[in-house]
């Protein structure tokens, strides 16, 4: 049988270790992240935290002073056997935690509008309010099976699996999906956002320091899941230019067709850049009409809100009574009014 002195230096290396890997946690992403957006969320968590160790510490350490206080072997302790109530324990046991449930509420309150993804921000960061000219980056995403598409419609180019943005400049990004719903995250920028096939949902973030941050899918959408990866490159203002002149220099075409290609599921898929896209291709996406002869979802809505049937036939359209179908498509669309068939999205 070991003896107590044969296991305690091992036990005392395993405690080091221990101590050793929590505090390599003070580094942690989340806690200690590079863009704005993320440092709030991250001083969020440890405030949350904070104000429930106030109630669980205390409760932890009494729990160990009653069971020693009142041990059998402690002869002085009082005993009283009849005791039923106390109305200053019932104060002390309720009035704690209620004032820490109303200051967690109005701290959840507060901060989910202000750090609401869809709304556009108001600084850099703590010390800096964001300039009135500032105009924030434009970023279409799109998840696909397994990779990330990323469209710049001001700098006309796209990318796969590579994302980039200036310094201390607000990014709006703009996410959809393909097939499956994902989520969008880069921890160092902000929490995750949902992708969704047919649906659009907005990001506001801004990343605070140069560098190269990881970024990933953080919900499961098959197979090719573990390698939907990507990395996310914090530029200066003159690097983010030539980045941009990288991708433009390449020369390759994304398209319709170029996209239906790219589309097709594939793992582990290799950075590409193309420098020449067509503008209304992440549209065609969202609205899920890129093959030709389909009808987008705009459309639709367009229809369903004029009247649905009724107006189609009101435009002299003898049509099934499945007018979504890809032979009517054509036809409904050349009969729409001008401006009614604008470009509606539904947003999440």
């Amino acid at each position: 049988m070991l003896q107590s002195k044969e296991i305690r230096g091992p036990a005392w290396l395993t405690a080091t270790a221990l101590v050793a890997a929590l505090t390599g946690c003070s580094n942690a992403v989340v806690l200690n992240p590079a863009g704005d957006i993320a440092a709030q969320q991250g001083d969020l968590v440890m405030l949350a935290t904070f104000l429930m160790l106030l109630i669980i510490v205390p409760v932890i350490l009494l729990t160990f002073f009653f069971a020693w206080k009142y041990r059998q072997s402690n002869t002085e302790a009082e005993y009283d056997p009849d005791f039923h109530h106390s109305t200053k324990l019932e104060l002390v046991i309720w009035t704690a935690p209620l004032i820490i449930v109303i200051i967690l509420g109005a701290i959840t309150w507060i901060s989910t509008h202000k750090l609401d993804p869809y709304r556009p921000l108001d600084r850099i960061d703590h010390a800096r309010p964001l300039a009135e000219n500032v105009q924030p980056l434009t970023v279409e995403v799109v998840a696909m099976d397994w990779k990330w598409l990323f469209f710049y419609p001001e700098q006309g180019i796209a990318t796969v699996n590579e994302l980039a943005a200036p310094v201390d400049r607000p990014i709006h990004f703009k996410l959809t999906s393909t097939t499956t719903m994902n989520a969008f995250y880069v921890p160092d920028l902000a929490g995750m956002i949902y992708a969704m096939p047919g649906m659009q949902t907005e990001l506001n973030a801004v990343i605070n320091k140069e560098g190269v941050y990881k970024g990933m899918s953080s919900h499961y959408s098959g197979p090719g899941f573990s390698g939907m990866t990507f990395k996310f490159h914090g530029l200066s203002n003159e690097g983010f230019a030539e980045w941009i002149a990288k991708a433009k220099a390449e020369g390759k075409t994304l398209d319709r067709t170029t996209y239906l290609d790219l589309a097709k599921p594939t793992e582990r898929h290799p950075v590409e850049r193309y420098g020449n896209v067509d503008p209304k291709l992440y549209h065609t996406v969202l609205n899920r009409c890129v093959e030709e002869g389909q009808m987008c979802m705009h459309t639709m809505m367009a229809i369903d809100k004029a009247g649905g049937e009724s107006y189609a036939r009101a435009k002299g359209l003898n049509l099934s009574a499945d007018i979504c179908t890809t032979e009517d498509a054509a036809k409904i669309t050349a009969a729409l009014e001008p401006g009614v068939a604008t470009e509606a999205v539904i947003q999440q």
